[in-house]
């Protein structure tokens, strides 16, 4: 069986606006709300949900920072092609 994640995400174009955010996040402050709030992805509007995905549907760094996560964690900043993401992974299957 195939180990799938399901993660929620900011992305933001810049390191430093990375570290910002996640420290809001360590000081309490709602993830969905932030990544309604500031994520340059679309996936932002919903609260930075990108669904549940299967090794090789992400770019790499996001995919490995991903699957080394437990449910639970908030990992970043990782830094892709795309910018950088705070990731929150919601559930492992």
């Amino acid at each position: 069986m195939t180990t799938k994640v399901r993660a929620s995400h900011i992305l933001v174009k810049t390191e430093a606006e990375a570290k910002d955010i996640l420290s809001k996040i360590n000081a309490g402050d709602n993830f969905e709300a932030l990544a309604k709030k500031f994520s340059t992805c679309p996936s932002g509007r919903k609260g930075g949900d990108l669904g549940m995905f299967g090794k090789g549907m992400m770019v790499k760094e996001f995919e490995d920072a991903s699957f080394k996560a437990k449910a639970g964690d908030v990992v970043g900043p990782v830094k892709t092609q795309f910018g950088y993401h705070i990731i929150k992974v919601t559930e492992t299957k």
